[in-house]
């Protein structure tokens, strides 16, 4: 077969024309590198005059390649994850070399496309956010049609925070995100590092000196121009969860802002704020929120309101009182979560668990409560007609313990006392014949209101409320069944036990509601990686547990455990950002008569103890010397 010389013959190979291993040598500038990847690869973009492509190989199979080396490369062509690469490779370094002057102008749309993968370009857009994970630091590039990330190797000393909210040109190779199918869902910028970074525009120096900006102003035309840079609110602080969200109004409305300040502040207070305006669901919101306090002030009032009201979305971001019956708690959110009803209307009542109390889980089912707090409602997901967006359901975000109110304990009027009254009324009614029927057809619409309430709440109970997994507690018979089904059969069964790596730093990072859809798609890649008759739970948090019953060999559960640590390893895209997710995994598995159900749970959750400590992003089999390892 003939020898590929330039990067552009690999690269324009079909998958096919790349796996039959044509030879390939190289002439070419390294654009990145970093050898560091979890994977165990190293990233590795060369570009010759030709164009750009990607280089895999071991990252212990070479030291340091700084971006500018010029290298000689030998290797063989191969299909790749997305697109044509170099694979095995013999690299030299054979001198130095300026990084390329010439990049394509590229816009978000377009790299999304996947045409341009590998290739050296250009973008332009405002820095919005800076991340700095080990060795890597992530930037949020705001571009006009959409935010890119941006991934570079961490330089000692640099400087990163003096980048947000410039106008900036960055240069890098565009690299794919894709899925367990080899199929493109996202696409990230990965820059050699601050000297492909050219600032176009500074930041402001000092952000609070910009002018202020009316809540009721952004997202509005006359803010168009300004849109992808920090803007500066002014407004009394109404709720505040420290480290994760802060609720402020202005003398036209409310608006809650995304952000990782802890600084304490007061109900009243008057605070200066800044951020990159955004849209959440139903309102206005600020991302990568930073603020400032000017001075004490007094308390808002909070509003009275229906639940109709709140559905009406004028009240959004607004600080209000509401009434409600409560009919449960949400036990596996990871925040306190009330269950309320009001007429036909069911919402949820919000509180962190850091700001809770006791008291808060000890109110009685069929309380009535007076919830005080700020209303954030919900759209529905598709919007027709004239483009105003309908409003779905809503949920009230509290402050504290003191924001519920117990205005009615339970009645004694229970659904039995009320049968019961009922048909000492239709004794006594016998001879009124319609009066008779009137009733009976009444009893009959409670009968069935009542039936479907308790499949509601059945159903609640026994499944997840944020991801519609199986709780705890349907895990545990389906897990003592499985267990006396495997001792009748003479078969395997084991149970995986999943924990998402850092998601507190997601939470702290991206806020509540970044973490909310994290935990949702990883359910919903834990049930698509499975069998159906296999069991997915959610035991709390970002805690999960697979039941894997009738296995043919113990072995299965580890290459489904393998293939589960890579799934979930793929990047989450959520309101035009990537957030970087990985697991760990415990696997513990029993043949027939080994063991029972709670000695099964305890076992993988010391593989999982062992999984993280070996550095997380990976999966543990349960042995017995891992369990007195621990112990000791």
């Amino acid at each position: 077969m003939p020898t590929l010389t330039t990067t552009q013959q690999v690269h324009s190979l079909s998958s096919e024309e790349a796996k039959r291993a044509y030879p390939v040598h190289l002439r070419a500038v390294v654009t990145y590198y970093d050898p560091n990847l979890e994977s165990g690869y190293a990233a590795l973009f060369v570009h010759d005059s030709t164009g750009s492509v990607y280089v895999k190989f071991l990252a212990s199979s070479f030291g340091s390649l700084p971006a500018g080396s010029l290298v000689d490369v030998r290797g063989v062509s191969s299909a790749g994850t997305f697109a044509p690469l170099v694979a095995q490779p013999q690299i030299s370094v054979i001198g130095h070399s300026p990084l390329p002057k010439n990049a394509v102008r590229m816009n978000f749309h377009r790299l999304m496309t996947g045409a341009e993968d590998g290739q050296w370009v250009e973008a332009d857009g405002v820095i919005h956010s800076v991340f700095v994970y080990g060795h890597t630091v992530l930037l949020q590039l705001a571009m006009l049609d959409g935010t890119l990330s941006v991934m570079m190797v961490r330089e000692p000393g640099a400087a990163y925070s003096g980048l947000i909210d410039a106008k900036v040109r960055i240069r890098g190779n565009a690299a794919p995100l894709f899925n367990r199918y080899d199929q493109m869902i996202g696409v990230r910028l990965m820059a050699p590092g601050l000297p492909a970074v050219e600032v176009v525009e500074a930041a402001p120096g000092d952000p609070f000196q910009q002018p202020i900006v009316l809540i009721d102003d952004l997202l509005r035309w006359s803010q168009v121009h300004a849109s992808l840079h920090r803007v500066h609110l002014r407004g009394i602080v109404t709720l505040q969860w420290p480290g994760s969200l802060l609720c402020i109004r202005d003398a036209t409305r409310g608006i809650c802002a995304q952000t990782g300040q802890d600084t304490h502040l007061d109900e009243g207070d008057v605070v200066d704020v800044i951020g990159f305006a955004g849209a959440d669901n139903n309102a206005p919101i600020l991302m990568d929120e930073m603020f400032s306090k000017r001075t004490g002030g007094k308390p808002l009032a909070a509003d009275p309101v229906t639940a109709e009201q709140a559905l009406l979305g004028k009240h959004d971001s607004e600080l209000i009182q509401i009434d409600g019956e409560l009919i449960g708690y949400d036990l596996a959110s990871s925040d306190t979560t009330l269950l309320l009803t009001s007429g036909r209307n069911l919402f949820t009542s919000i509180l962190p668990k850091n700001l809770a109390d006791s008291e808060m889980s000890a109110w009685k089912i069929g309380s009535r409560l007076r919830i005080t707090g700020v209303c954030s409602v919900r759209l529905k997901s598709s919007v027709v007609g004239a483009g105003i967006a309908v409003p779905e359901s809503f949920r009230v975000l509290m402050r504290s313990p003191r924001d519920v109110t117990v205005v009615q304990s339970p009645s004694w009027w229970t659904a039995r006392h009320a049968l019961i009254l009922l048909a000492l009324v239709l004794a006594g009614m016998l001879l009124v014949l319609a009066w008779v029927l009137a009733l009976r057809k009444r009893v009959e619409e409670q009968t069935s209101l009542l039936r479907k309430s308790e499949e509601r709440f059945r159903h609640m109970a026994l499944h997840d409320a944020l991801t519609g997994l199986a709780t705890r507690r349907l895990l545990q018979d389906r897990l003592n069944v499985a267990v006396q089904t495997a001792k009748r059969h003479q078969t395997c069964l084991a149970v995986l036990m999943l924990d998402m790596d850092r998601f507190k730093q997601i939470n702290d990072t991206f806020g509540h509601a970044t973490g909310d859809e994290v935990l949702r798609i990883t359910a919903n890649r834990l049930l698509e990686s499975v069998r159906k008759s296999d069991t997915v739970a959610r035991m709390g948090g970002d805690e999960f547990v697979v039941l894997l019953p009738d296995l043919l060999e113990p072995q299965a559960a580890e290459k489904i455990a393998a293939n589960l640590v890579e799934t979930l390893a793929t990047p989450i895209p959520f309101a035009g950002r990537e957030v970087p997710v990985s697991v760990s995994v415990g696997v513990c598995t029993v043949s027939a008569g080994e063991t029972d159900a709670d000695t099964l749970l305890a076992n993988v959750d010391v593989a999982l103890y062992h999984a993280k400590e070996r550095g997380r992003n990976c999966f543990q089999v349960f042995t017995p010397d891992a369990a007195l390892a621990r112990i000791e």
